[in-house]
Protein backbone atom coordinates (compact mmCIF):
# COMPACT_ATOMS: atom_id res chain seq x y z
CA UNK A 1 0.00 0.00 0.00
CA UNK A 2 1.57 3.50 -1.00
CA UNK A 3 2.62 6.06 2.19
CA UNK A 4 -0.34 8.69 0.63
CA UNK A 5 -3.16 5.99 0.73
CA UNK A 6 -2.06 5.14 4.60
CA UNK A 7 -2.03 8.56 5.39
CA UNK A 8 -5.60 9.15 4.01
CA UNK A 9 -6.95 6.15 6.02
CA UNK A 10 -5.27 7.32 9.07
CA UNK A 11 -6.46 10.27 8.22
CA UNK A 12 -9.92 9.35 7.87
CA UNK A 13 -9.88 6.98 11.51
CA UNK A 14 -8.82 9.48 13.28
CA UNK A 15 -11.51 12.15 11.93
CA UNK A 16 -14.20 9.39 12.35
CA UNK A 17 -12.72 8.42 16.38
CA UNK A 18 -13.04 12.24 17.12
CA UNK A 19 -16.22 13.36 15.05
CA UNK A 20 -18.80 10.27 16.44
CA UNK A 21 -18.97 11.63 20.38
CA UNK A 22 -20.06 15.22 18.66
CA UNK A 23 -22.29 13.72 15.79
CA UNK A 24 -24.09 12.03 18.71
CA UNK A 25 -24.87 14.58 20.76
CA UNK A 26 -28.78 15.82 20.69
CA UNK A 27 -27.60 19.25 20.11
CA UNK A 28 -24.36 21.53 19.07
CA UNK A 29 -22.94 19.25 17.19
CA UNK A 30 -20.09 19.57 14.64
CA UNK A 31 -21.38 19.64 11.08
CA UNK A 32 -18.63 19.85 9.04
CA UNK A 33 -19.67 18.32 5.67
CA UNK A 34 -18.80 21.29 3.67
CA UNK A 35 -15.45 21.51 4.90
CA UNK A 36 -14.63 17.65 4.23
CA UNK A 37 -16.37 18.86 0.68
CA UNK A 38 -14.28 21.79 -0.06
CA UNK A 39 -10.77 19.68 0.96
CA UNK A 40 -11.37 16.74 -1.47
CA UNK A 41 -12.27 19.93 -3.77
CA UNK A 42 -9.24 21.53 -3.12
CA UNK A 43 -6.96 18.10 -3.28
CA UNK A 44 -8.67 17.13 -6.38
CA UNK A 45 -7.98 20.57 -7.65
CA UNK A 46 -4.59 20.53 -7.07
CA UNK A 47 -3.89 16.81 -7.87
CA UNK A 48 -5.43 17.78 -11.49
CA UNK A 49 -3.44 20.80 -11.83
CA UNK A 50 0.10 19.28 -10.97
CA UNK A 51 -0.67 16.40 -13.62
CA UNK A 52 -1.24 19.12 -16.35
CA UNK A 53 1.74 21.38 -15.82
CA UNK A 54 3.89 18.08 -15.73
CA UNK A 55 2.40 16.98 -19.36
CA UNK A 56 2.60 19.87 -20.51
CA UNK A 57 6.54 20.89 -19.86
CA UNK A 58 7.00 17.44 -20.74
CA UNK A 59 5.67 17.86 -24.49
CA UNK A 60 7.13 21.44 -24.30
CA UNK A 61 10.37 19.79 -23.80
CA UNK A 62 9.94 17.00 -26.48
CA UNK A 63 8.78 19.25 -28.90
CA UNK A 64 10.08 22.84 -28.43
CA UNK A 65 8.57 24.19 -31.46
CA UNK A 66 5.15 23.73 -30.65
CA UNK A 67 5.42 25.43 -26.81
CA UNK A 68 3.54 28.32 -27.42
CA UNK A 69 -0.02 26.48 -28.56
CA UNK A 70 1.06 24.14 -25.80
CA UNK A 71 1.45 26.32 -23.20
CA UNK A 72 -2.10 28.60 -24.18
CA UNK A 73 -3.97 25.15 -24.75
CA UNK A 74 -3.22 24.33 -20.70
CA UNK A 75 -3.45 27.88 -19.75
CA UNK A 76 -7.28 27.45 -21.32
CA UNK A 77 -7.44 24.38 -19.28
CA UNK A 78 -5.97 25.60 -16.17
CA UNK A 79 -8.39 28.40 -15.89
CA UNK A 80 -11.86 26.08 -16.42
CA UNK A 81 -10.49 23.83 -13.91
CA UNK A 82 -10.21 27.02 -11.50
CA UNK A 83 -13.29 27.81 -12.43
CA UNK A 84 -15.18 24.13 -11.83
CA UNK A 85 -12.96 24.31 -8.66
CA UNK A 86 -14.15 27.49 -7.28
CA UNK A 87 -18.11 26.31 -8.18
CA UNK A 88 -17.52 23.30 -5.86
CA UNK A 89 -15.98 25.34 -3.42
CA UNK A 90 -19.32 27.33 -3.39
CA UNK A 91 -22.15 24.50 -3.51
CA UNK A 92 -19.50 23.09 -0.46
CA UNK A 93 -19.86 25.82 1.47
CA UNK A 94 -23.53 26.33 0.81
CA UNK A 95 -24.36 23.36 1.75
CA UNK A 96 -21.94 22.47 5.01
CA UNK A 97 -23.71 25.79 6.53
CA UNK A 98 -26.95 24.29 6.53
CA UNK A 99 -27.71 23.11 10.48
CA UNK A 100 -30.58 20.60 10.88
CA UNK A 101 -33.08 22.05 13.10
CA UNK A 102 -34.85 19.48 16.15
Amino acid sequence: MSHALKLCAIAAGVLTLFATPSMAAETGGIWFSGAIGAGVVILGAGIGMGKLGAAAVESMARQPEVASSIQTAMLIVAAMLEGATLLALIVCIMRGDSFPTH
